[in-house]
């Protein structure tokens, strides 16, 4: 397994973070042991959500053991979906709970796909308010944010204007890459995410676009992902292939998560032959999102 520093953080960052969408609607079991199973490939970063289902009770005993085992060698994140000042603060403090730490690195302000959510959350009486505040009582180590759709670049872009966040987790992939005016947005938010020291991990890597209407849902995913290794191989090879990313989040459903890892493990920087490769599997896959604007 690779790591990278995880920007101004320091951490030295495992290139796959645990994902922990995937444990939302898994037994106690299950879960430990799919995390144990991570842990044991070299994963060190975990991320969660306060709307992930049951995800952080799921965590709780593993990684609050863990916590106290290994301290600092062990990153784990979660997030807020709340809006308001007062509902991000109780939701935060009832993560700290179901989680079983006094104390996550990273709260972030989740699901900020879009300028209006960026104003509720950063405007008076928002939800940043209250993650600074955790920050200073020494709840939170630091402050991130994360978001869904075609414009989350350019929306997390503004958000560093507005203020000095510590990391950015945002959508990329080939098929994303692919369409010329998402790969600007995105070329300039990981330019100034160097340029700040600002930790760049991506979601949605091995996203093939959504299900087609009226197919079973095969996975815990919302989109349609790639589930064969040689597709993951490439898909995870083109986001890693980007310097500026220090991580890509592993798939909401733990069946994929070792395919991902096995394709972490492998990674080498995409070759001319490659690209060509995975442009061909790009005109068959769509945007997870749907259509983009024309």
């Amino acid at each position: 397994m690779e790591y990278r520093r995880l920007g101004r953080l320091g951490h030295e960052t495992s290139v796959v973070m645990y994902g922990a969408a995937a444990l939302g609607a898994v037994t106690q079991e299950e879960a430990d042991a799919s995390l144990a199973a991570a842990a044991a490939r070299g994963v060190n970063h975990f991320d969660t959500a306060a709307s992930y289902g049951e995800a952080e009770v799921r965590m709780g005993p593993t990684l609050s053991r863990w916590k106290r085992e290994r301290g600092a060698d062990i990153f784990l994140a979660t997030k807020t979906g709340e809006r308001t000042r007062a509902g991000a603060a109780a939701q935060i403090r009832r993560s700290l709970e179901r989680l079983q730490v006094g104390r996550v690195d990273l709260l972030q302000l989740h699901a900020i796909g879009d300028m209006d959510e960026l104003d509720r959350a950063t405007g008076p009486g928002g939800a940043l308010e209250a993650a600074i505040e955790a920050r200073d009582a020494g709840l939170v180590g630091a402050i991130g944010i994360t978001g869904h759709g075609h414009q989350a670049p350019r929306v997390h872009l503004e958000a560093l204007r507005r203020f000095d966040f510590d990391a950015v987790l945002t959508p990329y992939n080939f098929v994303l890459a692919a369409h010329g005016p998402y790969r600007e947005a995105f070329d300039a938010l990981a330019q100034e995410c160097v340029r700040r020291d600002v930790a760049l991990r991506v979601i949605k890597a091995i996203a093939a676009g959504p299900w087609p209407q009226g197919e079973p849902h095969r996975y815990a995913t919302w989109y349609q992902p790639l589930d064969e290794q040689g597709g993951i191989d490439l898909a995870v090879a083109f986001a890693l292939s980007r310097p500026e990313v220090t991580a890509i989040a592993g798939p909401g459903d733990i069946r994929l998560l070792p395919l991902v890892l096995s394709a972490a493990e492998r990674f080498q920087a995409l070759d001319a032959r490659r690209q060509e490769d995975l442009l061909a599997l790009a005109a068959r896959c769509g945007s997870p999102f749907g259509a983009f604007a024309t």
